[in-house]
């Protein structure tokens, strides 16, 4: 996908804030902690059209709104992707912001994690 530069500009200012993982390292943190979550960041239409096992959707537009009602402990281990790996760490900053202090955006996002195999789910009809 092409991005419009002041979107890459605004990703890249939130980047050093936030810590990024790959693929294999999401793997093994969700293997490792069940209370970890899986958080799909897309939009509906995305979420609709295929997702990963197991992940929770909440997308961009919503996660600042609702993101403590559904995760209140800001300890929690939250591990989240978008398409490609750049709203990802929109979202990362900004629960960071809103105080969560385990977050990561998976590099590569959804894109990536169909690429390496990751368990999705069928477009739903």
């Amino acid at each position: 996908m092409q991005h419009s530069p002041n979107f890459l500009r605004i990703v890249d200012e939130a980047r050093p804030g936030v810590r990024e993982i790959t693929i294999e390292e999401a793997r093994k943190r969700l293997a490792e902690n069940p209370h970890c979550v899986l958080l799909d960041v897309r939009e509906d239409h995305e979420w609709e059209a295929g997702h990963a096992i197991g992940a929770v959707h909440l997308g961009r537009g919503i996660l600042e709104r609702d993101i403590e009602r559904l995760y209140p402990d800001f300890d929690t281990e939250i591990l989240m992707y978008c398409g490609g790996g750049y709203r990802s760490v929109l979202a990362c900053d900004s629960a960071r912001k809103l105080g969560y202090r385990n977050v990561a955006s998976i590099i590569g996002g959804y894109r990536g994690m169909v690429a390496s195999g990751w368990p999705v789910t069928a477009p739903e009809r």
